[in-house]
């Protein structure tokens, strides 16, 4: 069989058992899972990233089957598709269907095969992007650390005395837990500092390779640096859920911390397939000035708009008694600043991080502001030339006049 029919295979098998799970969880009653389990906005934004790695996995395998990182996404597409089987026909034996055999088996497995996925994936895409080849050879030894780290973690996982982690059903009890104290949780902790470790190191060799490149090959880390700074920025979603768990606008942060890592991890296979096909590259400079806008205009006006409905809770409940004038008055501020507060926003990431584009725009600018003024045609011919001599920066300025 040829690599690219390899690809869409394991991409087949990843659409049908991302199909099977969801079949397989439809059965079991809400009631009966967890809540985040039981959502089916995240079991949608589960089954979206499993097929997201899995098409972008076959298609650079198909395309560049010498290439690892194609390879990489089908296994973690797999992976995933795997997790998502086993915990819903663990669910649906268990819960609804108690005569099918292997339901603890299978909510074990669960329990820890998304690991390589979620902990393996990422640095061995840090590592080994764009070309599939770390570095240098010296780098080389990140990979078997990662694995070192990949299985402590699951042997301590799947040795653990008790219940089952993430259980569809938290009676179920290890059936290999090991009863000694403290031997797994040391497992797993030797794992996460050594998996801690290699994410350390995979991200600075993605930043030595930064250093390095040139032309294309840095449009395409720029692409994965986006997904990785998104990916990076969860910790900020988790943050605000731990400081306001309801934000009085029947929005469920749990939800939105739940969904948001699926979402943000399937940003890592797209921006790396664009980067690798060379699919319009250097549109990365304008994505990564709209997220650093709105990234950041998000969060001023969010903090603003948290501040001022506490701020005017307090003011305003000695007289109404209700909160709801605090959250109208708060919305309608924060309408009103959005237009003012993202001009300044793009002002400032233009003069930080485009700093040449900014500088072109601002003489450009002032140009035309003064050919509004000026009416002798020698002064607009000086000025002329030098706004591209500062914008365009060519070898040699012309200029010709129709007489």
């Amino acid at each position: 069989m040829s690599p690219g029919r390899w690809g869409w295979s394991l991409f087949g098998f990843s659409v049908t058992a991302s199909v099977i799970g969801t079949a397989l969880l439809a059965q079991v009653p809400p009631a009966d899972l967890k809540p985040e389990d039981g959502s089916w906005l995240i079991n949608l934004t589960l089954n979206l990233m499993v097929l997201v790695f899995a098409l972008v996995g076959a298609v650079v395998a198909a395309r560049m089957p010498a290439n690892p990182i194609g390879w990489l996404f089908c296994a973690v597409g797999v992976v995933m598709a795997l997790a998502s089987v086993t915990y819903a026909y663990a669910a649906y034996a268990i819960l609804v269907e108690p005569r099918l055999p292997g339901g603890v088996a299978a909510a074990w497995v669960s329990s820890w095969v998304y690991f390589p996925a979620l902990l393996g994936g990422p640095p061995l895409l840090f590592l080994l992007f764009p070309d599939g080849r770390p570095v240098s050879q010296r780098w080389s030894y990140v990979i078997p650390l990662t694995a070192v780290g990949l299985l402590c973690q699951i042997a301590g996982v799947a040795l653990a005395p008790g219940g089952l982690r993430d259980s569809p059903v938290s009676t179920v009890q290890n059936p290999l837990g090991v009863d000694v104290d403290g031997l797994a949780a040391g497992i797993e902790f030797t794992g996460l500092i050594l998996g801690l470790v290699s994410v350390l190191l995979a991200t600075s060799s993605l930043m030595l390779r930064w250093r390095r490149a040139r032309g294309d090959e840095r449009q395409q880390l720029k692409w994965v640096a986006w997904a990785a700074g998104l990916l990076a920025s969860l910790p900020l979603a988790g943050a605000l859920d731990s400081v306001a768990p309801n934000d009085g606008l029947g929005v469920d942060d749990h939800l939105f911390a739940t969904v948001a890592l699926p979402v943000a991890l399937a940003t890592l296979p797209v921006a790396a397939g664009v980067a690798i096909l060379r699919y319009r590259l250097y549109d990365i400079d304008v994505i990564i000035n709209r997220t650093l806008v709105y990234g950041a205009l998000t969060i001023t006006l969010g903090c603003g708009y948290l501040g001022s409905v506490l701020l005017l809770r307090l003011t305003l409940s000695p007289l109404t008694g209700q909160s709801d004038l605090a959250v109208a008055g708060s919305t309608l501020a924060v309408a009103a600043l959005f237009r003012p507060v993202r001009t300044r926003i793009q002002t400032l990431v233009d003069r930080r991080f485009y700093r040449q584009r900014y500088d072109a725009a601002r003489t450009l600018n002032d140009f035309t502001n003064r050919l509004r003024h000026e009416v002798d045609l020698d002064a607009v011919g000086a000025d002329l030339r030098t706004a591209v001599r500062k914008t365009v920066h060519p070898a040699h300025i012309s200029l010709w006049l129709r007489p």
